[in-house]
C-alpha cells in the first residue's frame, strides 16, 4: 500500500466531481486524468502538453502519426493521399470526401487555409508560428499583418465610427494579403497545394501536429472581429463550449465544466468511426496528484496519463519487485518481441503492475555558460570545452537516476533519446563515473577527467557555482552533481537556488556559471533537440557558438537524401555532445501512467510518448489475462509487439 497522506473526505469529493453532474449521466466507457485542466481547446493557441492529447481527439489534421508502430510512421487522416514534388517543396494533399464535421458538413482545403492563416497572424501570439513560416509567403504575410497593425495604431480618425470602419477594412485588406502572398492553394475543396520556402524533411510531422489542425470557420469567425483601436483581430473563447464546439475529430465535446469536467462522446460523422472501440470518454478535473492516484485506485479512473505524486519512485520500485518474481518469464517474452504493456499484459494480474514508466521525447540537462567571462568580470573556466569534458564525465548520472529520481529513467549521453526518432543513429557520447563497468574503468575516467583540467589550466581552487529553481526536486539532483564534483575533481561547488521566473531570466541572461535545464521535442526529427545549441538560436542559453556545428545544420537543412541529412544531424550531436559539450545530458525524462494492462489496451510505449486516446479499448473486468480486439485500422496486427 502507498504512502498517501490524504484525508478520506479529499477522495469523497473526488469521486463526486469525477461521476457526478448537475444531470447526472452513465460513467463513460473510458476515465482518464489528463496531467493538468485544459487551458484551450483552440488547437492554433495550444502548447502544453494535455491541452495536445485533448486535441488529438477532437480534431484531426491532414496526417497523423502510427503511434502504436515502431517507426512512428506518418499515416493518411484527413487527406487520404499526398504528392511531394522532386524538390521536395510542393505538397498536394488530397482531403478523402468522407471527413467530416461533427454537425454532418464535409472537412474541406479551405478549412486548413483559414486555420493556418490564424496561426501566421501576428495578433493570435500563438507559441508555434514560427512553424507556420515554412510556408512560401508566410513570414512576409506576417511582417505586412505587423506593419499595417503598427501604421493603424499610429493614424488619427475624426471619430470612433472611422476608426471602426477602418479596422474591418484591414481585415478585408489583411485576407487578401494572405491569399495573394501565401503559397496554400485549394483548386477544389478536395484538393489542398503547399508550397514551401525551402525543403523541409520534417514538413510532414508538423502537419500531424496539433497546431496544424483545422478549426470551423462559419463558428469561429462569428467569434472573431477586428478591433476598432488596434485593428488586431479579437478572439473571443465562446466557441470551444461543450455543445457547441464543432470539430472533425473522433469524438465530439459535449460537456466542458471548468475546474469540474469534460465529457466527449464517439463523433457520429467521422470517417472512421466503425474503427472506434469506446463511444464516450470522461475528463475529470483532478490537480492533486495524490487524489489522482486514489481515484484510480477506487476504480473511479481507468488511466493517469501522467502520474505526479510524490511517491511515485516507490510505485515505480514496487514495479521493478514484481517484475523480478516473474523474471524468466519476462527475458522469454521480451525474446518473442513483446513491448513493455503487451508483457505485462501476459504476467499475472498485480496491482503493482499498473504503475507503468515509459521513456519520455525529452532529456534533463545541465547547461554550461561557453561565455569568455562569467557576470562579475571573472574569466570563465567553462569557456573552454576541456573543463566542460571533465565536469560532465564526473557527474554520477546513475546515482541521479536510481537514487534522486527513482522511475526507472535511463541516464543520457546524447540529448536526443535514443530510438526515438526512425532513421537516426545517436553519437556514443562521453562516459560517466555513474555507468562504469567497475572500479578501474571509473578510475581511469576521473584520471581522463582531471589530467583534462590540468590540461586547461585549472587547478583545484575554483569554485563552481550551480544554479537551479526550487520545487521539482532540482535541489536534490544539485546536491549529488555537487559531491561528485567536490569527491572526484576537488571543486567546490556553490548551490544556487532561485525562484523559477529569476532563475529562467537569469538563464536568458546567461547570467550563470551551470544551471540546470531540460527540453522535450517538438517534432519527430532531430533538429527539435539540435536547433537549440545553433549560434543564433532565441534557445541557445548557453552562449554556444561553433560554425563547423552551425554548418552542419545548415548543410542537413538543404540535403534532399534522407540518410545524408541523418548523417550531417548525427554528426553534429557527436560534436556537442563528445566534443563541445555546452551541456551535459544527465537522464531521459520518464513518463508515469497508471492503468491495467489486462483492461486497457492501445496505449504507446513509443519514447515520444505521443498517445492518441481514441485508440483505447477497455476489456472485461481486468481479472486475468485477456486477448485484444484487433488492431485498428493503420496499424499491422503485430506491432503491439513491437518494442
Amino acid at each position: 500500500m502507498y504512502r498517501l497522506l490524504v484525508p478520506i473526505v479529499l477522495l469523497l469529493a473526488l469521486i463526486g466531481v469525477s461521476v457526478l453532474s448537475d444531470k447526472p449521466s452513465p460513467r463513460a466507457d473510458l476515465v482518464f486524468i489528463n496531467s493538468s485542466d485544459v487551458n484551450t481547446l483552440d488547437p492554433q493557441r495550444m502548447s502544453w502538453m494535455h491541452d495536445l492529447r485533448t486535441a488529438r481527439l477532437i480534431y484531426e489534421g491532414l496526417v497523423r502519426n502510427d503511434v502504436l508502430s515502431h517507426g512512428f510512421d506518418i499515416e493518411p487522416a484527413v487527406a487520404e493521399s499526398w504528392e511531394i514534388s522532386d524538390d521536395a517543396v510542393t505538397y498536394t494533399f488530397h482531403l478523402r470526401e468522407d471527413a467530416r464535421w461533427s454537425n454532418g458538413e464535409p472537412v474541406t482545403a479551405e478549412d486548413f487555409r483559414y486555420s493556418w492563416r490564424r496561426a501566421m497572424l501576428p495578433d493570435l501570439v500563438s507559441d508555434y508560428a514560427a512553424m507556420f513560416m515554412n510556408i512560401k509567403g508566410a513570414q512576409a504575410f506576417y511582417d505586412w499583418r505587423v506593419e499595417q497593425l503598427e501604421a493603424f495604431g499610429e493614424r488619427e480618425f475624426a471619430s470612433a465610427s472611422e476608426r471602426q470602419s477602418a479596422s474591418y477594412e484591414l481585415w478585408e485588406q489583411t485576407k487578401a494579403q494572405f491569399d495573394e502572398t501565401v503559397a496554400m492553394r485549394a483548386p477544389d475543396p478536395h484538393t489542398l497545394i503547399i508550397e514551401l520556402e525551402k525543403p523541409i524533411p520534417y514538413f510532414m510531422e508538423l502537419c500531424a501536429f496539433a497546431v496544424f489542425m483545422p478549426v470551423y470557420e462559419p463558428l469561429v469567425s462569428q467569434y472573431e472581429r477586428p478591433d476598432p483601436e488596434s485593428g488586431r483581430l479579437i478572439r473571443r473563447p465562446g466557441w470551444t463550449r461543450g455543445g457547441v464546439l464543432i470539430s472533425n475529430g473522433p469524438f465530439q465535446l459535449t460537456r466542458w465544466r471548468m475546474k469540474r469536467d469534460m465529457r466527449l462522446e464517439k463523433n457520429p460523422h467521422y470517417w472512421d468511426r466503425d474503427n472506434i472501440a469506446i463511444d464516450s470518454i470522461d475528463i475529470p478535473s483532478v490537480n492533486d496528484p495524490n487524489a489522482g492516484v486514489l481515484a484510480y485506485q477506487t476504480g473511479a479512473v481507468d488511466w493517469i496519463a501522467d502520474v505526479t505524486a510524490p511517491y511515485r519512485g516507490e510505485m515505480v520500485a514496487q514495479k521493478l519487485e514484481y517484475l523480478a518474481e516473474h523474471a524468466e518469464q519476462v527475458e522469454q517474452l521480451k525474446a518473442q518481441g513483446l513491448d513493455q504493456f503487451a508483457i505485462d499484459r501476459q504476467l499475472p494480474p498485480d496491482p503493482r503492475a499498473h504503475t507503468h514508466a515509459v521513456s519520455s521525447f525529452g532529456t534533463y540537462f545541465y547547461n554550461f555558460n561557453c561565455k569568455p567571462y562569467l557576470p562579475d568580470g571573472q574569466p570563465n573556466p567553462f569557456a573552454d570545452a576541456r573543463v566542460r569534458r571533465a565536469f560532465a564525465m564526473c557527474i554520477d548520472k546513475r546515482a541521479v537516476a536510481d537514487q534522486v529520481r527513482r522511475l526507472g529513467e535511463p541516464t543520457a549521453r546524447t540529448l536526443i533519446p535514443p530510438g526515438s526518432i526512425g532513421g537516426y543513429t545517436s553519437p556514443e557520447g562521453l562516459p560517466n563515473i555513474g555507468d562504469a563497468k567497475d572500479n578501474a574503468e571509473r578510475e581511469e575516467i576521473i584520471a581522463r577527467s582531471r589530467r583534462l583540467l590540468e590540461e586547461a589550466g585549472y587547478p583545484q581552487d575554483f569554485v563552481v557555482t550551480l544554479s537551479f529553481n526550487k520545487d521539482a526536486g532540482h535541489d536534490l539532483i544539485a546536491q549529488t552533481i555537487a559531491k561528485s564534483w567536490q569527491k572526484h575533481l576537488g571543486i567546490q561547488t556553490r548551490l544556487d537556488q532561485k525562484e523559477i521566473k529569476i532563475f529562467r531570466d537569469e538563464l536568458k541572461d546567461k547570467q550563470y556559471m551551470t544551471a540546470r535545464a531540460g527540453w522535450f521535442g517538438d517534432y519527430g526529427d532531430p533538429t527539435t533537440f539540435l536547433d537549440i545549441n545553433y549560434s543564433t538560436d532565441g534557445n541557445n542559453d548557453r552562449a554556444y557558438n561553433n560554425p563547423a556545428y552551425d554548418a552542419l545544420l545548415d548543410r542537413a537543412s538543404v540535403e534532399l537524401d534522407p540518410e545524408k541529412r541523418m548523417q550531417l544531424l548525427s554528426e553534429a550531436e557527436r560534436i556537442l555532445v563528445e566534443e563541445d559539450v555546452p551541456l551535459v545530458p544527465i537522464f531521459h525524462y520518464a513518463t508515469i501512467y497508471m492503468f491495467d494492462p489486462h483492461r486497457i489496451t492501445g496505449l504507446s510505449t513509443h519514447p515520444r510518448t505521443k498517445q492518441n486516446a481514441f485508440l483505447i479499448d477497455v476489456l472485461g473486468d481486468g481479472k486475468g489475462p485477456e486477448q485484444p480486439r484487433p488492431m485498428h485500422a493503420g496499424a499491422d496486427a503485430d506491432q503491439e509487439n513491437e518494442s
